[in-house]
């Protein structure tokens, strides 16, 4: 008979997991280590380093050295269909996806839980910085996705798409943590992953550059880049109205605001030529191979149809930065269901656009088509695919899928 919970911990073969597992032999788990290998297509591949097989080795050494069960579990075909496929489906019209949100919504805390509740698992576990909390309304537990107390490695934007199931299963050991704390654990533990590097790259391939690795879908093409000048009069339309609050602007008002601005090849002048206009996403500065602009030259949009890129001089440049984003209705999640905007309300919170970005304050919109998000001051690079969350203080509340 089963006397201790049982977790079953994502052992990557980093030294986060390897101290998670730790902590929670320590907090008195039982404790199953399982290493999920997620891709191994070679046809994909460019790097002749394998770091599945590395990391797999690590984590089974870090398991043999805390005397916990190990297994591995081959997630590679769901891993292509449910990100990959999904990943080359956004970048091919010219959106931005982010894997690594995905990859904690659709194979961490969904098909990596299935996988653990047929071991009995009461609890799946992470190494990820962040923290669980867990409140009381109308006599039910609700819980709370809450930022990791190294403000340096917050991950908490990367599980905003997370739900309240999910929540209920998932478990954060180094959460509370400093990341030289978690690495001071794991070398007095002397585990083999106490020095290793933070992993880079995609969530799911590891040492491999994204624009080499969408060359072998989406093949190189010859496109114009195009650069638009900064008093287009359609940047007017784009200025926040005098006087009035967000919530009190017209649907109109809020769609020149909020959707993504479109450009024509004639309202600008061809600086040069680029390989592929999926390659390139808002915001991007690297990689243009344009020289002689003086200012550094960002990209404001691109067009996958016609194969363009546009371009502005000058990380002021009004293309680039945007008072406000739009998320369709079937695109808003909300961790705090209880929290939920109704059609005609609105709320403030302080939201980010990206990992590791400063919160900055917004008024949230919801209207019968979706969610309008309007920042307090101008963001830049917004790009459509990517995901807005939104945070009350230190706590994730829901998210969205930018349009």
């Amino acid at each position: 008979m089963k006397t201790k919970p049982r977790v079953v911990v994502g052992l990557s073969g980093g030294v986060d997991s390897s101290v998670a597992a730790h902590l929670l032999l320590e907090q008195g788990y039982e404790v199953i280590g399982m290493f999920m290998k997620n891709w191994h297509d070679e046809s994909v591949t460019i790097s002749n380093e394998c770091p599945w097989m590395e990391d797999s080795t690590d984590a089974m050494l870090v398991a043999e050295k805390l005397g916990i069960p190990f297994q591995a579990i081959d997630l590679s075909e769901e891993y292509r269909e449910r990100i990959v496929d999904y990943m080359f489906g956004e970048y091919k019209v010219g959106r931005t996806p982010n894997p690594d949100i995905l990859c904690n919504r659709e194979i961490k805390f969904d098909i990596f839980l299935k996988a653990a509740k047929k071991l009995k698992a009461d609890f799946v576990a992470t190494g990820h910085y962040c923290q669980k909390g867990e409140i009381e309304i109308g006599g039910k537990p609700v819980y709370q996705l809450l930022a990791g107390a190294d403000t340096n490695k917050d991950q908490s934007y990367f599980l905003c798409q997370l739900n309240q199931e999910q929540l209920s299963k998932a478990l954060f050991p180094i959460g509370h943590l400093q990341k030289p704390e978690v690495r001071k654990i794991a070398k007095e533990l002397d585990l083999i992953t106490a020095d290793k590097k933070d992993s880079q790259g995609l969530c799911f391939i590891g040492k491999v550059r994204l624009p080499e690795f969408l060359q072998q879908q989406l093949k190189p093409k010859k496109g114009r880049i195009i650069q638009i000048p900064e008093d287009l009069p359609v940047f007017e339309s784009q200025k926040i109205p005098a006087g009035i609050p967000a919530e009190d602007w017209d649907q109109e008002t809020l769609d020149k605001i909020s959707l993504p601005l479109h450009y024509s090849q004639n309202q600008g002048k061809i600086l040069g030529e680029h390989n592929g206009a999926h390659y390139f996403t808002v915001g991007q500065r690297k990689g243009l191979h344009v020289g002689g602009t003086g200012k550094p030259l960002f990209v404001i949009a691109t067009d996958t149809k016609e194969n363009v890129i546009y371009t502005g001089l000058g990380e002021t440049h009004p293309g680039l930065l945007k008072n406000g984003l739009f998320v369709e209705k079937d695109q808003i999640h909300w961790i705090r269901e209880d929290l939920a905007l109704a059609i005609g309300e609105s709320a403030r919170y302080k939201t980010r656009i990206r990992y590791r970005q400063p919160l900055t304050w917004a008024t949230l919109i919801r209207k019968e088509n979706g969610l309008y998000v309007i920042f307090d001051e101008p963001q830049k690079g917004v790009a459509s695919g990517q995901f807005v969350a939104w945070y009350n203080e230190e706590e994730s509340i829901g998210s969205g899928t930018i349009f």
